[in-house]
């Protein structure tokens, strides 16, 4: 890239993510807590979303793409939540079966699951390092 030649990154745009079937995987996406924004079926995609933010997880369906176990070395998308404790417990209850207990990380805890297609999402917390997470962030721009 020249001198005179620059990008900056502005952040997240839509996170997209295959499946085999956009019913079957909305029905589950919405089973997990993300409220769906719009479906344009003739498109085969349906938004997401994701706590307060414009950007969301985009489903697109691929034609063949059939149910499968997430690879180990699976790219995941991890989200920011309270408590990934109580999120475990919750997504079990709603028939999202987490892919392990969950774990600690250097900021607090994670717990991962898999869709059908194995796109794995982990939902973490800042419990460990609480001035990290989005509250925190909230408070102090709220402050100023």
């Amino acid at each position: 890239m020249s001198d005179d030649e620059s990008y900056e990154l502005l952040g997240f745009d839509n996170v997209l993510l295959s499946v085999g079937d956009l019913d079957e995987a909305v029905a589950f996406y919405e089973a997990a807590g993300f409220p769906l924004r719009f479906r344009l079926d003739e498109a085969g995609i349906a938004l997401l979303g994701v706590g307060g933010e414009t950007p969301g997880l985009l489903l697109r369906h691929e034609e063949g793409l059939g149910h499968r176990p997430p690879p180990w070395a699976a790219p995941r998308v991890w989200l920011e939540v309270r408590d990934a404790r109580v999120t475990a417990r919750t997504l079990a209850a709603a028939g999202v079966r987490p892919l392990d207990e969950p774990f600690a990380v250097a900021t607090g805890w994670t717990v991962e699951a898999a869709d059908p297609w194995g796109n794995v999402l982990g939902f973490t917390d800042y419990a460990k390092r609480p001035e990290l997470g989005r509250a925190a962030q909230r408070r102090g721009a709220a402050a100023h």
